[in-house]
Parts: C-alpha cells; structure tokens; sequence
C-alpha cells in the first residue's frame, strides 16, 4: 500500500513538472523585468496560492461537480475520513471525471501535435503540423464518436465529454491570449502588481492540464494535492535556478505532450470499463519523460559535434 502511493505521487509529480515546463519559462522571462523584491514576494506568495489554492482548491471543485448530490462539504470530509458511503458516490462518478478529464488532455495533444510550433523529434511531428488545418475536423470527428458511444452506455456520459471540450477551449483561447500578453508584460513600464496578478492568474490556467491529468493516476484528492503541489513547488525552484539548463533539452515539451495524450487517451478509454493497473500511468510518464531527455541529450552531442568542425 505504501509503495503504491510513493509510486503514484512521484508520477504526479513528474507529470506535473513536465506539463509546467512553458508556464516556468513564461515566470522566469516575466521575473527578469522585476525588482528583488517582487521576484521574492511572487516566489514564495505566489508558491502559496499556486499550491494550496489552485491546486488545493481545485480537485475538490472537479470532484463536487461530478457529484452534484454532495455538498462542498462532504466532498472535503470524504477526502479526508474516507466515509464508504460518500466514497461510493466518487466511485459512481469516476467514469465522468476521467472521460471529462481525458477529452480534455486528449484536445490539448491534438492541439500541439497539429498547430503548435515545435521542435521536431519524428519525421511524422513536422508532417502532422503542416496539415495543421484538419485539427478541427479530427477533433469534431473525435467529439462525435466519443458522444455517440457515450449515449449508448449512459447519457450523462455524454455530458461530460462535452464539458471537457468546452473547458479546452475556453483554456485554450486564455493560454493564446496569454501568448500575445507576454510582449506587454516585458515592458519594463507595466507596474510590478500588474505583473504578478497576471502570473497568478496564467499559472491557475496552466494548472489545470496537471490536475485534470492528476484523476488518471488516481481519484484520491489528498495524493493528488500532495504530488501536483510538489510538482508545483520544483516549478518554481526550476524558475530561480535551473530554468536554463532545462531548455536546452529541446525534447522535454515534445514528451510532456505525448504524455498527455497517452494519459488522455487512457481516461477516455477507462470510462468505457477499461481497467489498467495503479502503476501504469506513472511508468508511461517516466519512460517517456526518460526517451525524450535522451532525444535532448543526444541532439545537444551533435550541434557540439557540428561547432568541433
């Protein structure tokens, strides 16, 4: 039993490391603009509202609204007692939250497979992006699969896939504006305020990838504030120290995507009745965080090479 909660808040907490990797470099080019003071009072305030408010808060808010029928607060106490009662009820609304969750990460990997500028790691990468336009029809004819087989199973199904689409896209069109945002935020003359409320805010949006994606390691709200706040806490460690040294492995966003997908992928699948084992989910995180840290690795060898010539 021990180990397989060590197991599952390390692999939430890799993933969510991985998955916060643009949201880091976004902090650090916006942190370069301060002054000491506000660099501190966002780093360790900021660590605060980033761990126990947006991903304190924010499971327990997924959790109740896939059981309408509790109130806030039994949510809160089952997490914690582990009432049988209330935990049949999180049980019956598990299939909602992972084909919610998994539409969800599933649109966030199509989205950067087909439309987001990357570096290449697969010949397949660059061919995809450049039919970048039938990213809209894939993800229609993904949508209206997914909601036929739900209605066929249960109806409330079918309610949840669509509130997954629309949490993508409403996510989605925030993260883009935060894109052409963050020209505005380098001018030194915006205020520091102004700054850091902003951060707060691009951060509760880059969070919700790691707690959606949380649910496919376990249901548990306790663990999955646990692994996703130390997640959150090496985050921005990543953002003071070694934010350079982590760009330079080109590959690192290219895994965090693919493990997004599979873990997507899994939810959806395991909301139809698929079972898969505690450690699946962990281990498919760790071995292809560990393919594309060696894909950087080997890149980084040969652009050496390349300047030795």
């Amino acid at each position: 039993m021990f180990l397989n909660i060590v197991v599952v808040v390390l692999g939430l907490c890799l993933f969510e490391i991985i998955s916060s990797v643009d949201n880091a470099v976004v902090n650090a080019s916006i942190l370069k603009t301060l002054s000491e003071k506000y660099r501190r009072l966002f780093l360790v305030w900021g660590l605060l509202f980033a761990v126990f408010v947006v991903r304190g808060i924010l499971p327990f808010l997924i959790v109740w609204m896939a059981n309408p029928a509790l109130s806030v607060g039994e949510v809160i106490t089952s997490a914690w007692s582990g009432s049988a009662a209330v935990n049949g009820y999180l049980e019956h609304s598990k299939p909602l939250l992972l084909l919610g969750g998994g539409v969800y990460l599933f649109f966030v990997f199509l989205s950067w497979l087909f439309l987001e500028e990357k570096k290449y790691a697969f010949f397949v990468e660059g061919f995809i992006h450049r039919q970048g336009a039938w990213f809209y029809a894939f993800s229609s004819i993904f949508t209206t699969a997914i909601i036929y087989f739900s209605l066929q199973q249960n109806p409330t199904l079918a309610l949840a896939a669509t509130i997954g689409v629309s949490a993508f896209f409403i996510t989605d069109g925030f993260k883009k504006n935060a894109e052409e945002q963050e020209k505005k935020l380098l001018n030194p003359s915006m205020s520091a305020w102004g700054k850091i409320l902003y951060l707060e805010v691009l951060d509760a949006s880059f969070s919700i990838d790691g707690v959606i994606g949380a649910f496919a390691f376990t249901i548990s709200v306790p663990l999955i504030i646990l692994g996703n706040g130390l997640g959150a806490f090496v985050v921005r460690e990543l953002t003071i120290r070694g934010l350079d040294t982590i760009t330079k492995f080109a590959y690192l966003k290219n895994g965090a995507m693919y493990a997004i997908g599979f873990l997507g992928a899994m939810m959806v699948l395991e909301s139809f009745g698929h079972e898969y084992p505690f450690w699946l989910a962990p281990l498919n995180t760790f071995l292809l965080l560990a393919i594309f840290l060696w894909l950087s690795v080997r890149a980084n060898k040969k652009v050496k090479e390349t300047k030795n010539i």
